[in-house]
Protein backbone atom coordinates (compact mmCIF):
# COMPACT_ATOMS: atom_id res chain seq x y z
CA UNK A 1 0.00 0.00 0.00
CA UNK A 2 2.89 2.31 1.06
CA UNK A 3 4.73 1.41 -1.80
CA UNK A 4 1.47 2.26 -4.09
CA UNK A 5 1.12 5.57 -2.96
CA UNK A 6 5.24 6.59 -3.25
CA UNK A 7 4.65 6.08 -7.18
CA UNK A 8 1.66 7.94 -7.56
CA UNK A 9 3.11 10.71 -5.18
CA UNK A 10 5.61 10.41 -7.61
CA UNK A 11 3.61 11.08 -10.15
CA UNK A 12 1.69 13.91 -8.80
CA UNK A 13 5.01 15.86 -7.93
CA UNK A 14 6.01 15.00 -11.84
CA UNK A 15 2.74 16.50 -13.27
CA UNK A 16 4.01 19.93 -11.60
CA UNK A 17 3.94 22.00 -14.72
CA UNK A 18 6.46 24.40 -13.26
CA UNK A 19 6.86 26.75 -16.89
CA UNK A 20 3.10 26.67 -16.95
CA UNK A 21 2.46 28.09 -14.13
CA UNK A 22 5.16 30.11 -13.60
CA UNK A 23 4.61 31.85 -16.66
CA UNK A 24 1.05 32.29 -16.35
CA UNK A 25 1.20 33.56 -12.32
CA UNK A 26 4.15 36.12 -13.00
CA UNK A 27 4.33 36.64 -16.92
CA UNK A 28 0.62 36.34 -17.60
CA UNK A 29 1.65 33.82 -20.55
CA UNK A 30 0.77 30.55 -21.44
CA UNK A 31 4.33 29.04 -22.96
CA UNK A 32 2.56 26.44 -24.89
CA UNK A 33 1.42 29.54 -27.32
CA UNK A 34 4.81 30.20 -27.67
CA UNK A 35 8.60 29.48 -28.79
CA UNK A 36 8.16 25.89 -29.42
CA UNK A 37 5.15 24.92 -27.36
CA UNK A 38 6.56 22.64 -25.07
CA UNK A 39 6.30 23.14 -21.21
CA UNK A 40 10.19 22.55 -20.38
CA UNK A 41 13.32 24.83 -19.05
CA UNK A 42 14.10 24.93 -22.28
CA UNK A 43 11.23 27.04 -23.83
CA UNK A 44 10.59 28.71 -20.66
CA UNK A 45 14.56 30.34 -20.94
CA UNK A 46 13.57 31.36 -24.22
CA UNK A 47 9.94 32.08 -23.92
CA UNK A 48 10.23 34.05 -20.28
CA UNK A 49 13.83 34.68 -19.91
CA UNK A 50 16.89 33.81 -17.99
CA UNK A 51 14.97 34.30 -14.44
CA UNK A 52 12.35 32.37 -15.06
CA UNK A 53 13.91 29.52 -16.59
CA UNK A 54 16.49 28.91 -14.10
CA UNK A 55 13.69 28.36 -11.27
CA UNK A 56 11.81 26.31 -13.69
CA UNK A 57 15.00 24.52 -14.09
CA UNK A 58 15.54 24.31 -10.92
CA UNK A 59 11.71 23.24 -9.92
CA UNK A 60 12.06 20.71 -12.57
CA UNK A 61 15.23 18.64 -11.55
CA UNK A 62 13.71 18.73 -7.75
CA UNK A 63 10.80 17.24 -8.98
CA UNK A 64 12.88 13.87 -10.07
CA UNK A 65 15.03 13.90 -6.42
CA UNK A 66 11.53 14.63 -3.97
CA UNK A 67 10.13 11.45 -5.60
CA UNK A 68 13.62 9.32 -5.04
CA UNK A 69 14.44 10.93 -1.47
CA UNK A 70 10.66 10.19 -0.48
CA UNK A 71 10.92 7.00 -1.53
CA UNK A 72 13.98 6.69 0.35
CA UNK A 73 12.61 8.55 3.86
CA UNK A 74 9.97 6.18 3.95
CA UNK A 75 11.74 2.99 4.20
CA UNK A 76 11.61 1.72 0.17
CA UNK A 77 14.96 2.16 -0.95
CA UNK A 78 14.32 -0.49 -3.53
CA UNK A 79 11.40 2.14 -5.11
CA UNK A 80 13.69 4.97 -5.51
CA UNK A 81 14.54 4.69 -9.12
CA UNK A 82 11.47 3.31 -9.97
CA UNK A 83 9.69 6.37 -8.12
CA UNK A 84 11.99 8.76 -9.42
CA UNK A 85 11.60 7.16 -13.21
CA UNK A 86 7.51 7.49 -12.22
CA UNK A 87 7.98 11.21 -11.57
CA UNK A 88 9.64 11.81 -15.68
CA UNK A 89 6.48 9.86 -16.48
CA UNK A 90 4.74 12.33 -14.72
CA UNK A 91 6.91 15.24 -16.02
CA UNK A 92 6.22 14.06 -19.55
CA UNK A 93 2.55 13.22 -19.38
CA UNK A 94 1.31 15.41 -16.73
CA UNK A 95 -2.26 15.12 -15.03
CA UNK A 96 -2.15 18.75 -14.88
CA UNK A 97 -1.51 19.97 -18.36
CA UNK A 98 -3.84 17.72 -20.44
CA UNK A 99 -0.77 15.51 -20.54
CA UNK A 100 1.85 17.65 -22.41
CA UNK A 101 4.27 17.92 -20.68
CA UNK A 102 8.25 18.48 -20.95
CA UNK A 103 11.45 16.34 -22.64
CA UNK A 104 12.27 14.62 -19.33
CA UNK A 105 15.63 16.52 -19.30
CA UNK A 106 15.80 18.39 -15.92
CA UNK A 107 13.36 15.76 -14.29
CA UNK A 108 15.43 13.36 -15.00
CA UNK A 109 18.88 14.29 -14.01
CA UNK A 110 17.14 15.03 -10.87
CA UNK A 111 16.39 11.32 -10.12
CA UNK A 112 20.09 11.37 -10.76
CA UNK A 113 20.62 13.82 -8.48
CA UNK A 114 18.69 12.43 -5.58
CA UNK A 115 20.73 8.63 -6.40
CA UNK A 116 24.13 8.99 -7.56
CA UNK A 117 24.99 12.63 -6.93
CA UNK A 118 28.48 12.60 -8.63
CA UNK A 119 27.07 11.30 -11.71
CA UNK A 120 24.71 14.23 -11.55
CA UNK A 121 28.01 16.86 -11.30
CA UNK A 122 29.43 14.43 -14.32
CA UNK A 123 26.34 15.07 -16.50
CA UNK A 124 25.78 18.72 -16.06
CA UNK A 125 29.57 18.81 -17.00
CA UNK A 126 28.84 16.70 -20.12
CA UNK A 127 26.00 18.74 -20.75
CA UNK A 128 27.52 22.39 -20.27
CA UNK A 129 30.50 21.45 -22.58
CA UNK A 130 28.66 19.94 -25.48
CA UNK A 131 25.94 23.42 -25.45
CA UNK A 132 29.04 25.69 -25.45
CA UNK A 133 30.66 23.68 -28.22
CA UNK A 134 27.38 23.38 -29.88
CA UNK A 135 24.72 25.90 -29.01
CA UNK A 136 21.98 23.42 -29.52
CA UNK A 137 20.53 22.38 -25.78
CA UNK A 138 18.93 19.50 -27.53
CA UNK A 139 21.98 18.18 -28.59
CA UNK A 140 23.42 18.62 -25.06
CA UNK A 141 20.40 17.10 -23.50
CA UNK A 142 20.69 14.52 -25.37
CA UNK A 143 24.63 13.74 -25.85
CA UNK A 144 24.10 14.17 -21.57
CA UNK A 145 22.26 10.77 -21.26
CA UNK A 146 24.24 9.38 -23.21
CA UNK A 147 26.86 10.14 -21.35
CA UNK A 148 25.14 9.09 -18.09
CA UNK A 149 24.95 5.20 -19.72
CA UNK A 150 28.16 5.48 -20.28
CA UNK A 151 29.27 6.49 -17.47
CA UNK A 152 27.07 3.45 -15.51
CA UNK A 153 28.33 0.81 -18.35
CA UNK A 154 32.23 1.03 -17.47
CA UNK A 155 32.23 2.59 -14.20
CA UNK A 156 29.39 1.80 -11.53
CA UNK A 157 28.86 -1.19 -10.54
CA UNK A 158 25.00 -0.95 -10.44
CA UNK A 159 22.68 -3.33 -12.91
CA UNK A 160 19.37 -0.75 -11.14
CA UNK A 161 21.10 2.34 -12.07
CA UNK A 162 21.94 1.28 -15.73
CA UNK A 163 18.62 0.16 -16.76
CA UNK A 164 16.85 3.15 -15.21
CA UNK A 165 19.80 5.33 -16.46
CA UNK A 166 19.41 3.69 -20.25
CA UNK A 167 15.50 4.18 -19.78
CA UNK A 168 15.59 7.67 -19.04
CA UNK A 169 18.44 8.38 -22.10
CA UNK A 170 15.72 6.78 -24.19
CA UNK A 171 13.07 8.94 -22.81
CA UNK A 172 15.07 12.13 -23.65
CA UNK A 173 16.26 11.15 -27.16
CA UNK A 174 12.59 9.99 -28.12
CA UNK A 175 11.08 13.06 -26.98
CA UNK A 176 13.26 14.83 -29.24
CA UNK A 177 12.97 13.28 -32.22
CA UNK A 178 11.83 16.77 -34.61
CA UNK A 179 14.77 17.94 -33.06
CA UNK A 180 17.39 15.26 -34.57
CA UNK A 181 15.53 16.12 -38.05
CA UNK A 182 15.98 19.82 -37.39
CA UNK A 183 19.90 19.56 -36.44
CA UNK A 184 19.98 17.40 -39.58
CA UNK A 185 18.41 19.80 -41.62
CA UNK A 186 20.08 22.95 -40.28
CA UNK A 187 17.22 24.28 -38.85
CA UNK A 188 17.50 24.05 -35.57
CA UNK A 189 17.52 27.17 -33.40
CA UNK A 190 21.06 27.67 -30.98
CA UNK A 191 20.97 29.70 -27.84
CA UNK A 192 21.97 33.32 -27.63
CA UNK A 193 24.61 33.68 -25.14
CA UNK A 194 24.52 37.28 -25.02
CA UNK A 195 20.46 37.14 -24.95
CA UNK A 196 19.05 39.20 -21.58
CA UNK A 197 15.59 39.23 -20.72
Amino acid sequence: MIAAAILLLSYIIGSIPSGLWIGKLFHNKDIRNYGSGNLGATNTFRVLGIKAGIVVTVMDILKGTAAVLIAYALGHESLMLVAGVVSVIGHMFPIFANFRGGKAVATSSGVILGYEPLLFVLVVLCFLIVLYLSKYVSLSSMAAGVFAVLYCIFFADDPALLIIVTLMAGFVIIRHKSNISRIKNKTEPKINWMSRK
